[in-house]
């Protein structure tokens, strides 16, 4: 299956020794470049993931809109927006004007959000889960409630003292197409059966929170089974997309072997919010090797868009080589 191949940025910015992106600016206005950057080279995606609290990329439909207008054909992408944070019906106008201003290219990734620092941070947010509803119930819920309002269906109604009749009012602007370009971020085989069932596409990262004993790439390859199942079962129209995250760092020169050459290669399996996790590997070494890697992946070769995440604390020209080094040297396994 040729592959969309697209970046995966976490937005990062510490001011340390070696880093590039020592602020929240230097990490926002050097997405926007790479982004530039990485259409120029032909990638088909940018995309960026979504934390609170965190030294990284937060809100994105500032950095969204940004590069919408920098770009005219890269997907632009989040992996993924944490729904426990949410307004729907604020989130549904902000992502229909960047959606707009890209002229149709968001994918949006939207999940029940990853282990993060704040004890309950979205209380802070205005979100307040009674004792019978769990986090979980209130991203999903969140998440319907979005995809309502994306998809045009009324929100409200007009007052009858302004309008002189009761008139159904959906959230404006709105971006016809958006709702078609949804997906869900699943760690687990039950969730993406969940995410089929809905009609959403499918992101899966390096991190599972399950392990059943299989490798990684194998686990992997069965939630995107499961997804795929519950998709057709539901009989939802069309063929769903299915996206995997993976670390790919070739090594092509002395300077690529200085940088990366001690990275961590090996999967493992440990404890993470309170869930026995699977973590996949990355993939480092000389081209041939990780072509070779590649081709063994059961997600990668089930998938049809593999994003790649990339060290933004790099800055930008360091990014752009890295993905230059992908493209002329990876990609021919990629089809």
């Amino acid at each position: 299956m040729t592959k969309n191949l697209g970046l995966l940025s976490f937005g990062h910015y510490q001011d340390i020794r070696g880093s590039q992106a020592r602020t929240a600016r230097d990490a926002l206005t050097q997405a926007i470049d790479i982004a530039v950057g990485a259409e120029d080279l032909g990638l088909g995606g940018a995309w960026i993931r979504v934390h609170h609290y965190q030294r990284q990329f937060a809100a994105p439909w500032a950095l969204l809109s940004a590069a919408a207008a920098r770009t005219s054909r890269i997907e632009l992408g989040t992996a993924v927006i944490d729904m426990r944070y949410e307004n729907p019906l604020i989130m549904a106008e902000l992502a229909a004007a960047a959606d707009l201003i890209s002229g149709g290219r968001l994918q949006l990734g939207l999940s029940r959000g990853s282990q993060e620092p704040a004890l309950r941070g979205y209380e802070a947010f205005g979100v307040h889960p009674s004792s019978e509803t769990s986090v979980s119930d209130i991203a999903q819920r969140h998440t319907a409630r979005f995809r309502q309002a994306i998809s045009g269906k009324p929100m409200a109604v007009s007052d009858p003292e302004q309008t002189r009749r009761s008139v159904p009012l959906p959230i404006e602007p709105r971006s016809k197409t958006l709702p078609d370009r949804i997906w869900w971020g699943s760690a687990t085989r039950r969730s993406a059966h969940w995410a089929g069932t809905q009609g959403m596409n499918l992101l899966s990262s390096t991190l599972l929170s399950e392990d059943s004993g299989a490798p990684f790439t194998q686990l992997q390859a069965e939630q995107i089974r499961a997804f795929r199942s519950a998709w057709s079962e539901a009989g939802h129209v069309g063929a769903p997309r299915v996206a995997v995250t993976r670390s790919i760092l070739p090594i092509v020169s002395v300077r690529d072997r200085d940088m990366f050459g001690t990275s961590a290669t090996e999967e493992h399996v440990g404890i993470l919010g309170g869930a026995v996790s699977r973590f996949g590997k990355s993939y480092v070494g000389s081209p041939d090797v990780v072509m070779a890697q590649l081709a063994d992946d059961e997600a990668v070769a089930a998938a049809d868009t593999l994003l790649i995440t990339i060290p933004n604390l790099l800055g930008v020209s360091e990014n752009l080589r890295l993905l230059r080094n992908i493209v002329d040297h990876v990609t021919p396994i990629l089809g």
